[in-house]
């Protein structure tokens, strides 16, 4: 088979999502679909050529049009599109401790979950916009339908699955928070405190703005590595729009002061700015790339997808040619403003295309391309000798 560019493969599914033929058995084969937190990774998980993660819309009403569809022939995974053979792929495989529990009895994947190779919890409550009345949730969330208040994971519980997946090679674990009134990261800390003395997992954070901001000192002194700011939208008018909550308790600018006095603290990019592509006017995305590269931080872009249950479940989904010019101009100004991105050993989200991965989506590659690439060589090789010391030495 011709090789492919899997960068590309991976953008389009997240566009148009897969068909699942018959002879698969997605369930046994790989790791089950579940809805968690926002809705975002509620696909198939998959791994396509060059080791790329992808979750992959399957459920979703515009997933049923894909011209791709996953078969199994001779005992072998492959993609097909409009019937033809593209590439072999393998389905992500279940950590072995998806089926231990905890020392309370209770299952580890209710505890945390994995997204690619990161471990993601949401040890919080049901984010408070969910709950006001009336609510005031951004409308292309499912996080009100997908999380429950039951029993929320303790510390000691979270540690625990912290520890069996790190046994397994895991490097990166991520917390979520909703809406508190600017209680988020107090929530948050303890969690960081513990997985940081116990067993030296990277650690990042994804939660609302906060006004206060020595609330990010404290977080950073308890070892956080990343922080994420979800502001989701450039363009004023759609984050007030599709974003209500956000936009009248929090405002955009304090996702932007965030971002920056985190980012002047820490350095250039071990933060985020995460948005949506396919919903606001494209120069508005490329606008949003443009700010947060230019403030050190990296951007963190989702393929917009209507996840069923939502306010925005037959919004259609984006197309591939427009994210293709998103995508490149994410690697373009990650590349111009020196953004470290991919840095740290193992992390490979599916989510998203990272922008390490829009390398598939530039033109050529001129001098600034492979200046860039080897800077980019020679910190990987450095912070994964430093971080395999620190787990040795913890």
């Amino acid at each position: 088979m011709k090789k492919m560019n899997s960068g590309a493969l991976k953008l389009e599914l997240l566009c148009k999502g897969i068909r699942i033929d018959e002879s698969v058995q997605p369930e046994r084969e790989g790791r089950a679909l579940t809805k968690i937190r926002a809705g975002l990774g509620s696909g198939l998980e998959m791994i396509l050529p060059d080791d790329l993660y992808c979750n992959i819309p399957v459920v979703e009403s515009f997933a049923r049009r894909s011209p791709f569809t996953l078969v199994k022939r001779n005992g072998s995974l492959l993609i097909c599109r409009d019937e033809k053979e593209l590439c072999p792929v393998r389905l992500a495989q279940k950590p072995k401790w998806y089926d231990y529990k905890t020392s309370t009895g209770r299952p580890m994947p209710e505890v945390g979950s994995m997204q690619g190779t990161t471990l993601a919890f949401y040890p919080t409550e049901v984010c408070g916009f969910w709950r006001m009345e009336p609510r005031v949730n951004c409308r292309f969330c499912a996080t009100g339908i997908n999380v429950s208040d039951a029993a929320l994971p303790t510390v000691d519980e979270v540690m625990e699955v912290c520890r069996a997946a790190r046994d397994e090679g895991t490097t990166f674990c991520h917390f979520n928070a909703g809406f508190y009134a600017g209680r988020e990261l107090d929530l948050i800390k303890p969690f960081v405190e513990a997985v940081k003395r116990k067993t030296r997992l990277l650690v990042g954070v994804q939660a609302p703005p906060q006004k206060d901001l020595s609330k990010y000192d404290e977080l950073i002194d308890a070892g956080t590595d990343h922080f994420s700011f979800c502001y989701e939208f450039h363009n004023p008018k759609v984050f007030q729009d599709i974003c209500p909550g956000k936009d009248t308790h929090l405002g955009q600018k304090a996702f932007f002061d965030a971002m920056e006095y985190t980012t002047s603290k820490m350095g250039k990019g071990r933060n985020s700015g995460e948005i949506i592509a396919g919903i606001e006017p494209l120069e508005d995305t490329l606008s949003a790339i443009d700010y947060i590269t230019a403030v050190g931080a990296f951007p963190t872009i989702c393929v917009f997808r209507p996840v069923q249950g939502t306010d925005m479940d037959k919004y259609p989904s984006p197309t591939y040619e427009d994210m293709v010019l998103v995508y490149r101009h994410m690697y373009e100004a990650c590349r111009d403003n020196s953004i470290p991105t991919g840095i740290a050993p193992n992390i490979k989200t599916s989510l998203v295309v990272l922008p390490y991965e829009g390398r598939y989506f530039r033109r050529g590659f001129g001098v600034s391309d492979a200046v860039y690439s080897v800077k980019l060589g020679i910190m990987r090789a450095a912070f994964r000798t430093y971080y395999r010391s620190r787990l040795i030495l913890g």
